[in-house]
């Protein structure tokens, strides 16, 4: 596997990481995302501390990966029954 180590930077605190390759452009803009997450939640909220905002940018992230995941799930069962209709309409026509 192609490694690369790199050092990113989440809520102030440098992290080293390694990662292959390909991953380096996903995990930069992850990073990226969480400290837009935490400047955002900083200038919204009261706080005691950066892990308040780290918490608040975590439940961000699993509530929005939960609800891509659903509408997946839904659009995958959806294009399912599509495709078998679809292929149902082409058998009755070919008989």
């Amino acid at each position: 596997m192609d490694e690369l180590s790199i050092n990113i930077n989440i809520a102030d605190r440098p992290y080293r990481l390694s990662i292959s390759r390909k991953e380096e452009e996903t995990v930069r803009r992850a990073a990226a995302a969480i400290n837009n997450s935490v400047r955002t939640y900083a200038s919204q909220v009261a706080y005691k501390d950066r892990q308040d905002l780290l918490a608040m940018a975590a439940l961000q992230f699993a509530v929005s990966a939960i609800q891509n995941e659903t509408e997946l799930k839904f659009r995958d069962h959806h294009l399912t029954d599509k495709l078998m209709q679809i292929d149902q309409l082409l058998s009755d026509q070919t008989e």
